[in-house]
This record gives structure tokens, sequence and C-alpha cells, in this order.
């Protein structure tokens, strides 16, 4: 029997592992007793851990991977892949938005279909509006500027063969966005819908803040359109001072009088913006070089709750 591994991230989400863990046990063992769930403890200051532990000791199928500190979410997915050992691999976030019940209908996909990627598509979103609708406009930009297919409107929620695995392990950047390496991969991919529910407990760890962040890892990982539209800008410039150079020389030929400086301060300040949007597009491109180049390690791991070789004192 293949063996299952579960990847959640957690930080600081003490008020939901209770009800997390019931009803992803039930879910992953409905399909196979061959498992293992691990939590990446992100960096958590509540008692999140000491939850995790005291779980562990009723079932050590589950492994908590702890990191010295918060790194982030697409870190603490990268350093579960690196740690699980099973032949189908799936991965969930911790706040019960993603459901455990579908893990099931996504073993099968993978088992019975040949699929070597199966994502959680979302059709729609239950909670607040407004973050509901930046989704939106992301997902719908992505998709459309991306140069990777079977992106759609998928987060992190997915499911794995190990060769699908393997193949995101080989991509070494720092500056990761999962969704985007997963699509890029290839192999045979396939989706599941659902729509994605509020929070349980507690506010989201994703600020608004975090999630441009990690929008703009997207796009400027994935898409080519933030240095097209340079180009594009600059043609529109050259074009629109080419037809106003034509205007000013027929004026003068013509003796047309133009009185004022607002020509000049307009001509003045939309070059001046371009130049600063083009400077600021060329930051980013030099700020994730730069980063990449420094080739640090994405993660550091302080203990490993459910390694064979130490199973109750971690590595």
């Amino acid at each position: 029997m293949k063996k299952f591994s579960l990847i959640i991230p957690v930080y600081n989400e003490e008020q939901v592992l209770d009800e997390l863990v019931t009803r992803t046990v039930k879910a992953v063992e409905s399909f196979t007793d061959n498992y293992e769930i691990i939590f990446v403890d992100d960096g958590s200051t509540d008692n999140s851990l000491k939850k995790l532990l005291s779980l562990r000791k009723t079932n050590n199928k589950i492994k908590i991977l702890v990191l010295s500190r918060n790194f982030g979410h697409q870190a603490a997915y990268t350093a579960g892949l690196e740690h699980a050992a099973g032949d189908v691999v799936a991965m969930m976030d911790g706040d019960l938005q993603d459901p455990p019940e579908l893990l099931p209908d996504m073993y099968r996909k993978i088992i019975n279909e040949g699929l070597h990627v199966v994502s959680a598509r979302k059709t729609g979103r239950k909670g607040k509006k407004g973050r509901n609708i930046l989704f939106f406009f992301f997902h719908l930009f992505f998709r459309n500027t991306a140069e990777i297919k079977n992106i759609e409107n998928a987060g992190n929620f997915s499911m794995m063969t190990r060769k699908a695995i393997d193949a995101i392990l080989l991509m070494k950047e720092k500056i990761r966005y999962l969704p985007g390496l997963r699509s890029f991969v290839g192999f045979n991919q396939g989706f599941i819908d659902y729509v994605r529910e509020d929070r349980l407990y507690g506010k989201s760890k994703m600020s608004t803040r975090k999630l441009f962040q990690l929008a703009g890892d997207a796009i400027f990982s994935f898409s080519k359109f933030p240095i097209r539209l340079c180009f594009f800008l600059g043609l529109t410039g050259v074009t629109v001072f080419l037809l106003a150079g034509i205007y000013v020389l027929i004026a003068k030929i013509l003796h047309f009088a133009i009185i004022g400086w607002s020509s000049i301060l307009l001509s003045i300040y939309f070059l001046g913006s371009i130049q600063l949007i083009f400077l600021g597009i060329l930051g980013e491109y030099v700020f994730r070089n730069y980063k990449e180049s420094q080739n640090r390690p994405i993660y550091f791991v302080r203990e490993f709750y459910g390694d064979e070789s130490s199973p109750d004192h971690g590595t």
C-alpha cells in the first residue's frame, strides 16, 4: 500500500487544532492506514506546539516539524515537502478553510485516474467580501498573464505523487509560489472543485500586506507582464509626445497661441511617472535576483518530533 503524507503548516492555531486533528485523521483513515501527518509549526508564539505534542501522544502518526522562527507560509510547506516520506503527498492549510473531507476524493483521483497532481479548485469563497474580491481579481489576472497552464483558481490545497514532489524539490529558488511551481512541473494534472470555508476560529494569519507580497512573488516569478508593461508604457509615452510634437510644430507654423505652462507640467509629470514605474518594476527583479544570489536556506529546523531515529526528542 502506498504511504500517504499530509503537510499542514501551523502558526498560532491552538483554537482549531483539536477539531482539525479529529476531522483530518478521520478523513485520512477512510482511505489508508499507512500515513503520516506532518504539522509544520512555523514559529508559533501561542500554545500550538504544546497542544500538538499532546495530540501526538494519542496518535504517533502525527509528526511535528518545528521551525526556528516564522519563515512564512511557502517556506513552511517547503519544509514539510522535504521531510515527507509518502508516495502520495498532500498540502492543506491548518485553519479548516480547506476541508479535510476532500482528501479521500483527491486520493481516489490520484490512484484511479493515473493523475500526478490534483489541485483543489475554488468555485466560491465564504468570509469577508473585501478579501474575496482581492482573491478573485488576483486569480483572474494571474491566470491570464502567467506563462503556465493548469493554474485555474487553485491555491496550496492539493495532492501529488512522489514523482511530482521530487520535480518540485529540484527547483531551489528562494522566493517560492508553490501553486505556480506545481503547475510548472507538468505531468498529468486534474482538479476537484469546492467552496472555501471561512475561518472557524480566530483571525487570518495572512494579512493584506502578506497577501500582496505573495501575489507579487507569483506574478514576478511566472509572468513577463511587468516587464512588458514597461515596454508598452514607454511606447505609449513616445506616441503621445510624438503627436504632441507634431501639434506644437503645426501650431508654430500657423501661429496658434499656446497659453500657459500646464502642457509642460503635464509632460514632465507623465514622463516622470513612467520612469518611476520602470524603476519600481526593475527594482523588484533586482531584489529577487539579490535574494537568490544570497543562497540562504529557506528555513531552519529546531526540532522534528517523529523522526525514526529520535521519535520523542526531535532532531
